[in-house]
């Protein structure tokens, strides 16, 4: 199936294109229903907020999902400043663009009965409290983690901040049960706070923490997810080299977070090995 494309062209002189000066959103939608979609309208006027930048037309962004009809899609929401400014210094006045992308969408659900191998990145996020949390243009900390490994085998890998507190993934949230409690990085000073992960947090008990990475080696459980592919439990963890550092066998303790996961996004409730 052909993707379905709309207002996608920026002129050279766009800031978000020359600067990354905007914001995005990234929608799973199921038969012209958005998931989670007062979540993400909610994150995109936090950013704009964040980043001084007017708001677009927010009825017209609203109609978005209704159009593109039956079947699973997934709807990129692109807002920058727009153009004009000189150099850095952005315009007094900013006529915001607004562009999007939609692209027919199946989720790796092999991910979601057997588990996925992370592993560790070299790469540190710079710590801007500013910045964290919201779904900013500039990822080029994200895209320099992610060159770090080809292997298919391996699904994700692990952002820690400058100071050595483990973030996020390079795509998704993380969350872990360690002593019976759920837990999940604190980003007030980097990373992105993904939708699912504040439904999750509104639903469940998790608590946010400052931790290093090494947190996990004490967890029963680790997950890895975002409102797109939803939550795949965590089997295995590798170091930068390759080798494992830690690994979990699936069983019933995962079930409870994934269900709610993909009761939220339309996805069928797992039934992982042993629950």
């Amino acid at each position: 199936m052909s993707a379905v494309i709309a207002e996608t062209s920026l002129p050279l002189e766009d800031r978000g294109l020359a600067f990354g000066d905007g914001v995005f959103e990234t929608v799973l939608v199921r038969d012209g229903r958005p998931m989670l979609w007062e979540a993400h309208l909610s994150r995109l006027k936090r950013g704009c907020r964040r980043l001084g930048i007017p708001l677009p037309a927010m009825e017209a962004i609203s109609e978005l999902p209704g159009r593109l009809g039956e079947g699973q899609h997934v709807l990129k929401l692109i807002v920058t400043r727009g153009s004009g400014g000189r150099g850095y210094m952005p315009p007094s006045s900013p006529e915001p663009n607004w562009r999007w992308l939609s692209v027919p969408f199946t989720p790796r659900a092999s991910c979601w009965w057997e588990g996925v191998r992370i592993r560790q990145c070299d790469w540190r996020l710079a710590i801007q409290p500013a910045l964290a949390g919201i779904k900013h243009m500039n990822r080029l900390e994200n895209v320099m983690a992610r060159r770090e490994w080809t292997d298919p085998a391996v699904a994700e890998g692990l952002l820690c901040d400058t100071h050595g507190d483990l973030v996020e993934a390079t795509s998704m949230n993380v969350f872990w049960q360690r002593e019976g409690r759920l837990e999940t990085p604190c980003l007030d000073q980097a990373g992105v706070a993904g939708t699912l992960r504040e439904a999750l947090m509104t639903r469940h008990p998790i608590k946010e923490v400052h931790c290093p990475p090494d947190i996990l080696g004490q967890a029963e459980a680790v997950w890895v997810g975002n409102s797109v592919q939803g939550l795949w439990p965590v089997i295995r963890l590798d170091d930068m080299t390759g080798e494992a550092l830690h690994q979990w066998s699936l069983g019933p303790i995962h079930k409870p977070l994934q269900v709610t996961a993909h009761s939220l996004l339309g996805y069928p409730l797992p039934a992982v090995s042993g629950a």
